[in-house]
């Protein structure tokens, strides 16, 4: 019998807690955890569907239908919504409002298949007048949106299953190409990230000199730069393009020119003022946040990456702090404009607003996702001293960024004057008179306006030497005579463009159009998973491999790639969304292709023969070639003496990027003495030569037979020749092949050049033998492993402090260490982070390393740390979320658990 209870399904265990607060008794919230449901993978099909559904989860013959299975993860979650649901007289359901959220509902409606009358329930924030605004006025499910979510979930898994098995059998074969992978969106950015490498490699410098100097008057004194000589302007980096060649007439003065006109203008002393010019000006603020807009400020400011600062923001929202966080629209609604022009009045003074309120405009063209911008929340907004008690150190520098970006987008404009003086000596050079202009700027500021709240970052700029001067000027007045001192040359170089950032990749997606702002955050943490792009400070560095894989996709995929065309889906995705194009048309056309575009399968079926080595080769000079292989990039060096010889292999330091492998880097790596490879000596016990070398996965230590014909510099101890090796026994004849050679990794520690015949021999002799527990019996042994030394005594196993302790570690000392609990005292300080107890378990939560990286745990749930995030952003309050999160979602299913599968029915009539 029903209770009379609503039954309210939102996406997050947080946002249910704070609705249930604002709804009562009369309700029941419950979470979905995200999706509850997704495509198919191939072994999850049943062997009557493999035929139409086998390939992609999806028959492309029958209307590109897909196959849905529940989330082994969430059937317990099903299971709970099915069981509030036969309490409930009515089913509201409350995701979030965008494809995905809408996705969520109309499969949350499939699985649950609900007898009660079921209500759509959006909102932008999460406040009690909103969620009782969102209850009250309900609407119907938008199925338009919810086929275009599903139409990119299946373009993405039809691209991404046509075109990465390629990447698989090309690129990086092996233990690495497993990993790679493509998709739609991801291999733009990828592709953007390769082509400002290539910029950068391709980049020639151009240098040039100018003259500084200090001018005053009275005491007063400021820098001016040299800007004429004899009335033609000096030559500055922006007037170099990118092959160091100028794009206009200037003067480019040499070092010697520029020390000799430096030296002649300090004799002279003093310059006279013949311009003056003064500019009023006036400084706009900037829209309130985007999502884009957001990450990337968060990036400039915080430096936090788009991941990072989305899953902050997402709590935000969820506690009630801000407005919804995925958004492309920057309009505020009339009750957010009043409230941040009331509080920049109360703050600022009457003028610090304008008479009429400012109103942003976005240029989304899918206003069924054009929220609000991103706000504090509610009618009057709080301040961040006001909240700072409810937010960890993250939320809280999030939450003010974004009420002071709030708060100064209503602001007035910011008003200033910018003076410039141009400064004139007559300086005598090599005997004939030159006339050596100077200039220098200076901005005052006469009103603030928005500028007291908030100024948005900016980001790299190529050359130091082109900034605008933003200083303060003395009164002149034309004909003052003014005195010249410190006199000094400057020599400067131009630079290539600087390497994407997150926050400018960020900027460079949105404006190209590829993806969505709330997609933005998982493209970059696929490119930096996949091994496409490291991270060097907040720099993004392509790696090599990505450099084969965007080669593969240019010459074979063009289309796939190309910038415009990416763009061009994602119209098309917000067309399907507005209800103006058909999922299915489209979906043929891009598959199957049309007179415009060859489709996706043509595509793949007439690729033709793909040379793997070419594809994976990159020509650094006549004689050496970098090739990407199955353990990574490395040089193919040529002998022009003889050319048909097998090329000889260099390593390239991991450290090093593309754009610094010039021809001239790479012969310093070939001409370097080969690390390792050198012989210490001859091992008393039994007669076999020590050899350290270096390997792939890094140096160590060899034992071999001293009949090996090898020829060794006496000298030094390097080897100079290898011997050829064996012929190894018939396949099968196991039993009579030769016992391979003892080896033993150096410490991170040691080095190869510096070990010595003692040390490498100790190092031989591991895992040592410490000494017998005398109450079990059990032989405790000290050794080097994948995570670093520990202890081991039968299945326990401790870790030790320190390499050296291998070595030296006593018995008495390693029983005090198995004496000790193993979640004790002393695991508690090799925490990297501790804090008070889970308000749930009743345990401690740590912050600990792991085999995948760092991990939060109460010793219950463990839970690793994303991408993005580093140990010191985990804080009591978001580690406290990150289990209750985990434990929500239940334990990780078994292997041999059988799937729920439902096949999709079709959309129904809009």
């Amino acid at each position: 019998m029903a209770t009379g209870k609503k039954l309210v399904i939102v996406e997050s265990p947080t946002k249910m807690k704070s609705i249930q607060g604002y709804l009562g008794d009369d309700y029941e919230v419950l979470s979905s955890v995200g999706h509850i449901r997704d495509l198919a993978s191939k072994k999850d099909i049943p062997a009557e569907k493999k035929t139409a559904y086998g390939k992609y989860s999806i028959d492309i013959d029958n209307d590109f239908d897909p196959y849905y299975v529940v989330n082994d993860r969430k059937t317990k979650t099903v299971a709970e919504l099915k069981r509030a649901l036969k309490g409930a007289d009515e089913v509201l359901l409350a995701t979030d409002e965008d494809r995905e959220g809408e996705a969520i509902a109309w499969h949350l409606l499939e699985v649950l298949k609900p007898k009660v009358p079921v209500h759509r329930m959006v909102f932008h924030e999460i406040t009690k007048d909103a969620i009782r605004a969102a209850v009250d006025n309900t609407r119907e499910l938008d199925l338009a949106l919810v086929d275009a979510q599903e139409t990119r979930r299946v373009l993405d898994r039809l691209y991404g299953w046509d075109v990465s098995p390629v990447l698989w059998r090309k690129v990086g074969s092996g233990r690495e190409g497993a990993a790679l992978s493509a998709g739609r969106v991801q291999s733009a950015a990828t592709r953007m990230v390769v082509e400002r490498e290539r910029e950068r490699m391709a980049f020639v410098s151009a240098g040039y000199w100018d003259v500084e100097a200090l001018a005053g008057k009275a005491g007063e004194s400021f820098t001016t730069r040299l800007a004429r000589v004899d009335g033609a302007p000096l030559a500055r980096g922006g007037d170099f393009d990118d092959r160091g060649e100028l794009k206009k007439v200037v003067v480019v003065l040499d070092e010697a020119q520029a020390r000799a006109l430096a030296a002649a203008v300090e004799k002279v002393g003093e310059a006279l003022v013949t311009a003056l010019e003064s500019k009023p000006g006036t400084r706009s603020p900037r829209a309130p946040f985007t999502t884009s807009t957001l990450q990337q400020e968060a990036g400039r400011k915080l430096s936090m990456s788009a991941k990072h600062a989305m899953s902050v923001a997402q709590r935000l929202y969820e506690k009630g702090f801000i407005t919804y966080m995925r958004t492309d629209s920057v309009a505020l609604s009339t009750q957010a404009i009043r409230a941040a022009r009331e509080q920049a009045v109360a703050l600022y003074g009457e003028k610090a607003v304008p008479l009429n309120p400012r109103v942003y405009r976005s240029n989304s063209k899918n206003a069924q996702e054009a929220h609000e911008a991103i706000r504090p929340s509610g009618e009057q907004f709080r301040t961040p001293a006001s909240v700072s008690a409810e937010l960890d150190r993250d939320e809280q520098r999030m939450y003010d960024l974004i009420w002071k970006r709030t708060i100064a987008s209503q602001m007035s404009d910011a008003k200033y004057e910018t003076t410039t003086v141009t400064l004139a000596v007559d300086a005598p050079v090599d005997g004939k008179a030159q006339r050596a202009e100077f200039t220098a700027s200076g901005t005052v500021y006469t009103f603030k306006g928005f500028l007291e709240a908030y100024e948005e970052g900016r980001d790299e700029k190529r050359s130091d030497a082109d900034k605008a001067d933003d200083q303060s000027l003395p009164v002149l007045a034309v004909g003052d005579t003014l005195r010249m001192k410190d006199v000094e040359p400057k020599g400067h170089s131009t630079s290539p463009k600087p390497r994407y950032t997150e926050a400018s990749l960020v900027k460079a997606l949105e404006e190209k159009g590829i993806g969505r702002p709330s997609t933005f955050a998982s493209i970059i943490d696929v490119i930096l998973d996949r091994g496409y792009v490291t991270k060097r400070g907040q720099a993004l560095v392509p790696s090599w491999l990505a450099f084969s894989v965007v080669r593969l996709l240019e010459e074979h995929f063009a289309d796939l790639v190309d910038y415009d065309f990416t763009a061009a889906l994602e119209d098309d995705l917000d067309a399907i969304a507005r209800g103006e194009q058909q999922r299915t048309a489209w979906l043929k056309e891009f598959y199957f292709g049309s007179d415009a575009h060859p489709g996706l399968r043509n595509i793949v079926e007439n690729l033709g023969e793909i040379d793997a080595r070419e594809l994976n080769a990159t020509r650094i000079s006549d004689t050496v070639t970098l090739r990407f292989g199955k353990y990574g990039p490395y040089l193919d060096v040529v002998d022009p003496a003889a050319p048909d010889a097998p090329p000889r292999r260099v390593n390239i330091p991991e450290d090093l990027a593309p754009d610094e492998l010039t021809p001239e880097r790479a012969q310093e790596l070939i001409d370097a003495p080969v690390a390792g490879n050198r012989v210490l000596g001859e091992n008393p016990e039994n007669g076999k030569l020590v050899i350290v070398k270096d390997g792939r996965f890094g140096p160590y230590i060899e034992e071999t037979e001293p009949e090996d014909p090898t020829a060794v510099d006496e000298s030094t101890g390097e080897i100079v020749e290898e011997a050829p090796k064996k012929k190894t026994a018939a396949r099968g004849a196991k039993k009579d092949a030769a016992p391979k050679p003892r080896t033993a990794s150096l410490f991170k520690s040691m080095s190869v050049d510096t070990i010595d015949l003692e040390t490498a021999l100790r190092l031989l002799e591991l895992p040592r033998t410490v000494g017998t527990d005398p109450e079990s019996g059990e032989v405790i042994t000290a050794q080097n492993g994948r995570y670093g030394p520990y202890l081991k005594k039968g299945t326990d196993s401790r870790t030790l402090d320190s390499e050296q302790q291998i070595f030296d570690i006593s018995l008495e000392q390693a029983l005090a260490i198995y004496a000790l609990p193993k979640y004790g005292a002393r695991r508690a300080s090799a925490a990297l982070a501790e804090f008070d107890n889970d308000p749930v378990s009743g345990k401690p939560i740590r912050v600990k390393d792991g085999r995948f990286g760092a991990y939060v745990t109460d010793g219950e749930t463990n839970v690793t740390i994303p991408r993005g995030q580093t140990v010191a952003d985990i804080t009591y309050e978001i580690a406290v979320q990150m289990i209750a999160d985990k434990r929500a979602k239940g334990p990780a299913p078994k292997r041999t658990t059988t799937r729920k599968t439902t096949a999709r029915k079709a959309p129904a009539k809009k």
